[in-house]
């Protein structure tokens, strides 16, 4: 976990510039560098101020049904522990109706995320599932060109709210998933892997030359390996890769879930954990191929399956900031009410209550992975020892602040000057 803390001397200035000797502050973590990410899909409506609906009227999706009232609360918890947030671009959910896009709900999304400190992705620009249906009118070559257009487009609208894409999802069963027609399985297996993964990219990065760009998948076998080599040869650049882990067979365990990112991590690109969900009540039968098969009228969570996830949150959030690789992991909802697959998935009960697993997170994120209001004492230098993991801090006293960032691991240093700018000095 040392890669993950620095050892910083840090030199405090007062509002003159000099240093502030002998003097009593207060320095405390603001922000972990850490990407501790949930998706933010419940809270549409919230930062809309609309109801269902409101929603309804106007033919947009909506997430989990929750009043505005439950939402404000969901909010506070979200954001007691989150720092990133995941927003849906599913395309036949953004745009329905050819030429209508969601684009006004989720940049007001994106805005109200970002006006908290909190950094946004959108999921996913190109998949197979949840598209639009009305791609099946058109000619392949046609929906290839609409395809690059949307990716344009979206692209260009969020630059500078949105900047991390899954760019593509799930490209390794996308030509053969036997899920309905649709126009992009049908465009996959007519030009194949490479080249759907080869206009994501390239189209994404043309618009944003600055976006950090995603390739996603579930299938953590050779088989996505396979695709990721090909994909480095054919020249196409990739800026991190995302791994699924939804458990709802149950928890893989640290040594399973640590092996399968060694095995990513050797292409030396950063991994995200995208899409992570360990369940509160019965695991999923093993038998279970496709989770989407399993389909049952109610799905509880029960109170030893609550200690048992918050046993398993808190070893795989360990051992995932534990391995050098792994930049973000993304958990896959807050609350039970509207979990994927009707699953008890989340760190909040359906009637608002937390789970031990939220306060077990909560414990990691907030606590033994962060500095509280600490008071200290400069030297005759204005100098502090702060020691804590890598992120954004603050340093007060009589009354200014100042911020300073922590970002490389070991002996470091860093000034900061009382009544600056909050963004600080960063060295």
């Amino acid at each position: 976990m040392r890669h993950r803390i620095a050892d910083a001397t840090v030199t405090v200035l007062g509002p003159d510039g000099r240093p502030l000797a002998d003097t009593e502050v207060v320095v405390e973590q603001t922000r972990h560098a850490f990407g501790f990410g949930n998706i933010g899909f419940d809270f549409i409506p919230l930062a809309n101020g609309e109801t269902d609906e409101d929603a309804v009227a106007k033919e947009v999706e909506t997430f989990g049904g929750a009043s505005l009232d439950q939402l404000e609360h969901l909010s506070g918890l979200w954001l007691e522990l989150f720092n990133q947030a995941t927003l849906p671009f599913y395309w036949g959910r953004f745009e329905p109706v050819r030429g209508k896009p969601d684009t006004v709900r989720i940049r007001n999304t994106a805005q109200w995320f970002a006006d908290r400190g909190v950094m946004v992705k959108g999921h996913p620009l190109v998949w197979h599932t949840v598209t639009a249906p009305w791609l099946l009118d058109l000619s392949l070559d046609e929906i290839e060109q609409v395809q690059r257009e949307r990716i344009r487009r979206d692209v260009r609208d969020f630059a500078g709210l949105i900047d991390t894409w899954d760019a593509i999802n799930e490209v390794v069963i996308m030509p053969v998933f036997k899920n309905g027609d649709n126009g992009i399985t049908n465009l996959a297996y007519d030009r194949g892997r490479i080249h759907m993964i080869r206009l994501a990219f390239e189209e994404a990065r043309a618009t944003n030359p600055n976006a950090t760009l995603l390739l996603n998948d579930f299938d953590l076998s050779s088989a996505y390996e396979c695709l990721i080599e090909g994909v480095l040869e054919a020249g196409i650049q990739i800026d991190a890769l995302g791994l699924q882990t939804h458990m709802h067979q149950g928890y893989r365990g640290e040594e399973q879930v640590l092996e399968i990112v060694d095995r990513f991590a050797r292409y030396g690109l950063p991994i995200h954990m995208t899409e992570t969900t360990l369940v509160s009540g019965h695991v999923m039968p093993p038998e279970i191929d496709d989770l989407n098969d399993y389909q049952i009228p109610e799905w509880p969570t029960t109170p030893e399956g609550e200690e048992r996830q918050a046993d398993e949150i808190t070893r795989h959030y360990r051992s995932l900031v534990s391995h050098p690789s792994v930049q973000v992991i993304n958990y896959w909802g807050l609350s039970d009410n509207g979990m994927w697959l009707g699953a008890p998935g989340g760190l909040v009960r359906a009637d608002g209550s937390v789970k031990p697993s939220y306060e077990a997170l909560r414990g990691l994120i907030k606590g033994e992975w962060w500095l509280d209001a600490t008071p200290m004492r400069t030297d005759a230098e204005g100098r502090v020892r702060v020691s804590g993991f890598l992120g954004d801090y603050r340093v007060s006293a009589g009354g200014d602040q100042a911020a300073f960032t922590l970002s490389s691991s070991g002996e470091t240093t860093a000034q900061a000057t009382l009544g600056a700018d909050l963004q600080g000095a960063r060295q």
